[in-house]
């Protein structure tokens, strides 16, 4: 990578944004002054298109979102999907019978509609967005399976993060993607191919942006991907241990405006 990226790439919860899920004006700012100059920033992230505005609603102007684990490509100005890439329901159908059969007690979610809508089996742990109008329990797992899903999610009471994600992932090995973003046991399977680093590599081609030009924040495993394919991956101090064995620098935590302080570095923007 030259000495100014030509694109800026960040994760959004433990990255961009505080613990308490708020943008700093510090923060806010430099991603606006980027913008300004011309420097294209996006966010990459596992959210679903609707868990968006919350982080919009901080910024001066709404960023272009890789979501879904790179599965949906959305441009906020014209609330237009430019890209999704879902599991089909044959798919589905084939990833949970495996995982069924692996560990009995699992339960099921599935982001459909572009990942704006959230269905779940009856038994399945909602978190802190259970009240959303989007999110509906379904009342078969055939209804689960039916429909093309951006992102199939997966519980199984309490689990440790990264051996369930190892478990889930040689289970359905060939056929999609599992990766992990948070500590709670939660494990977000996509379709085969389909990560961070695939979806920021079909938008920055359509800016004619090269991968080598790319500068790329991550806190969590689902970031792996992406910082590993930036031209400079770099975690914040309170990343995973995977993250910080593949970045090329670290920076301070999200808590202490470490994106922020790095950008001002490097784009001299204070």
């Amino acid at each position: 990578m030259g000495d100014t990226p030509r694109l800026v790439a960040s994760d959004i919860d433990g990255t961009l944004i505080r613990d308490d899920r708020t943008l700093s004006p510090r923060t806010a700012d430099v991603l606006a002054r980027l913008t300004v100059r011309g420097t294209p920033v996006v966010l990459v992230t596992g959210r679903p298109v609707r868990w968006l505005q919350m982080v919009y609603d901080q910024l001066t102007e709404p960023l272009p979102a890789v979501c879904a684990n790179g599965a949906v490509v959305y441009d906020p100005v014209r609330d237009e999907v430019l890209r999704a890439d879902p599991l089909a329901p044959q798919h589905l159908a084939e990833v949970a019978r495996r995982l069924r059969a692996e560990v009995p007690d699992i339960s099921f979610a599935v982001e459909v509609l572009d990942s704006r809508e959230m269905r779940h089996e009856a038994h399945y742990p909602l978190r802190w967005d259970a009240d959303h109008d989007r999110i509906r329990p379904v009342e078969t797992p055939e209804e689960l399976l039916s429909v093309p899903a951006v992102k199939l999610l997966a519980r199984a009471g309490e689990q440790d993060p990264d051996t369930f994600v190892e478990l889930i992932g040689a289970a359905v090995a060939g056929l999609a993607e599992a990766t992990h973003s948070s500590y709670s046991g939660l494990v977000e399977i996509s379709a085969a191919g389909v990560t961070k680093a695939a979806g920021l590599d079909w938008y920055c081609d359509r800016l004619g942006v090269a991968a080598a030009d790319v500068l790329a924040f991550g806190d969590m495993p689902n970031d792996v991907p992406m910082l590993s394919w930036a031209g400079r991956g770099v975690a914040v101090a309170n990343a995973h241990p995977a993250v910080l064995a593949v970045a090329d620098e670290v920076i301070g935590a999200n808590s202490e405006d470490g994106v922020a302080a790095y950008l001002e570095k490097i784009f001299g923007v204070d």
